[in-house]
């Protein structure tokens, strides 16, 4: 059972990468906050599912949604910067180079926990790197297509944005570490061994529900229609339906549905065992996302960018097995 949930969390989220990427369209100037609107209502909703069936001590939730709001908001802020890029930028080297926060927490809990790296551990980083720079140094049809069509300044901030997901989420995970490792230890209050990774989780969920009913606000506020693709004038929302305007989202409500399915199984994916989870569960759902993406969305890199990607997927890997 608990190998269905590991392989159930690593589709859910590697297929909720292709739907990012047909949902946040480039001219659909909220897309990308549409999406996270989307993804914090279904949140919201698991996290009533984990308040109720799991053993979570209501009464010192408040104390600690407000202790974990650093962590969650890493993590809210980095899937959003991921929700932008991927309106301009390519799935097949977004994903790679998101999913290289691995890499970045050894280092921060080497630099602030003093933790000593593995002669393993530094090479499996450099190999990394080497696949990050590798991607985005040849790359110069891309770069030189996203800049005729979106404009020098949309283009370097669009591709910067899988970076921003790395360095936040990498954060994130930085602190969970000192959140969730250990109840006794952990900067939330009335949690036990049985129950602290669920009470995380579910502070987690309910800031990213929170987040997204302002970012909902702001969107009344500034008049734009939810539903409505906002193309052109043909495509506006009076001309309709209800439920052509819903079908007209559904990619990125898919999107939110399998994401939200990931997220509902991971944890007792994880309790499979640290090191075979984290291989499956992060390069698992890249692998996925960039097999679909090369045949669901179409996309073609050059064969050095496919060979830079697989060396990212090498150094990921390595590193996982060593978690």
């Amino acid at each position: 059972m608990l190998w269905f949930f590991l392989i159930f969390s690593t589709a859910c989220w590697g297929i909720a990468e292709i739907f990012y990427k047909k949902g946040n369209v480039s001219n659909e100037p909220y897309a990308h906050l549409k999406t996270t609107v989307l993804v914090g209502f279904f949140f919201g909703i698991y996290s009533l599912v984990i308040l109720f069936t799991q053993d979570v001590n209501i009464r010192y939730l408040p104390i600690n949604f407000i202790r974990y709001l650093p962590v969650a908001l890493c993590y809210i802020v980095s899937m959003m910067c991921s929700y932008y890029g991927v309106r301009y930028i390519e799935e097949s080297i977004s994903d790679p180079i998101e999913n290289t926060s691995c890499a970045v927490v050894p280092v921060l809990c080497a630099v602030f926990l003093h933790e000593e790296l593995s002669v393993k551990t530094v090479i499996a980083i450099i190999v990394v790197v080497i696949g990050i720079l590798g991607v985005g140094f040849f790359d110069p049809q891309g770069k030189a297509e996203r800049k005729r069509v979106f404009g020098k300044k949309l283009a370097l901030i669009s591709i910067s944005m899988p970076f921003c997901y790395m360095i936040l989420d990498a954060i994130g995970t930085f602190l969970d570490i000192y959140y969730t490792e250990d109840a006794a230890s952990s900067a939330l209050v009335g949690v036990t061994d049985s129950n602290l990774e669920h009470t995380a989780n579910c502070c987690y969920e309910f800031t990213f529900l929170l987040v997204a009913i302002g970012i909902l606000i702001f969107l009344k506020a500034k008049g734009v229609k939810f539903f409505d693709m906002g193309e052109n004038k043909e495509s506006s929302a009076g001309k309709k339906s209800a439920l052509q305007r819903i079908f007209a989202q559904r990619n990125k409500i898919l999107a939110a549905v399998f994401e939200t399915g990931g997220q509902a199984t991971y944890l007792f994916a994880l309790s499979e065992g640290s090191g075979i989870a984290a291989v499956i569960l992060g390069a698992g759902t890249v692998i996925i996302s960039f097999v679909l993406s090369r045949f669901m969305l179409k996309e073609k890199l050059s064969l050095l960018q496919y060979a830079f990607i697989a060396v990212i997927f090498v150094g990921i890997i390595s590193l996982s097995l060593q978690g």
